[in-house]
């Protein structure tokens, strides 16, 4: 029966998963429409925080991951309200950080993560932001997701919004 059940909730969560995947276009359409509200210091820093977050989700920051956010930084629309080299920076530090020390790098990025708790807009682009970061190479796994979790309760946002 524990099978049965774990099968189940497998399932279950593959099926939420999915859902997250295919609001993917939709939440770019959201973030493009917010675009001109996007264009502060606490989003930047949140986002680049996000974005170091999910790439070291699984332990290391990996060269793939790295490329994969830096087509970001200078492909996304929402993005392009910043510099692309001040964006890299913040990434770069960030990622730097997470490596040098781990304990104190998480505690710094979810740090630059919680200066848009107070502010709606900025809060749930920046958890979109991390799906996306997580989903870009088609496998949001469980490391990235358990970070976009962690971000959400330091954003004071329900995962469950999110489908997470």
């Amino acid at each position: 029966m524990a099978f049965l059940n774990k099968i189940i909730s497998n399932a279950h969560t593959f099926s939420r998963l999915m859902d997250v995947v295919d609001k993917a276009p939709q939440w770019r359409k959201q973030l493009l429409a917010k675009k001109n509200d996007l264009r502060g210091g606490t989003f930047r820093d949140a986002a680049m925080g996000m974005c170091a977050l999910v790439a070291a989700a699984d332990g290391s920051i990996d060269p793939n991951e790295r490329m994969r956010v830096a087509g970001l930084l200078g492909t996304d629309p929402v993005l392009q309200n910043f510099p692309a080299d001040e964006l890299r920076a913040l990434f770069d530090d960030n990622c730097q950080r997470l490596t040098a020390d781990p304990a104190f790098g998480r505690a710094h990025v979810l740090q630059q993560i919680a200066k848009a708790a107070g502010k709606p807009t900025e809060a749930q682009a920046v958890v979109q932001i991390g799906i996306m970061i997580g989903n870009a190479d088609g496998n949001f796994d469980p490391a990235e997701i358990a970070a976009v979790r962690e971000a959400c309760g330091t954003l004071r946002l329900d995962p469950a919004q999110f489908g997470l």
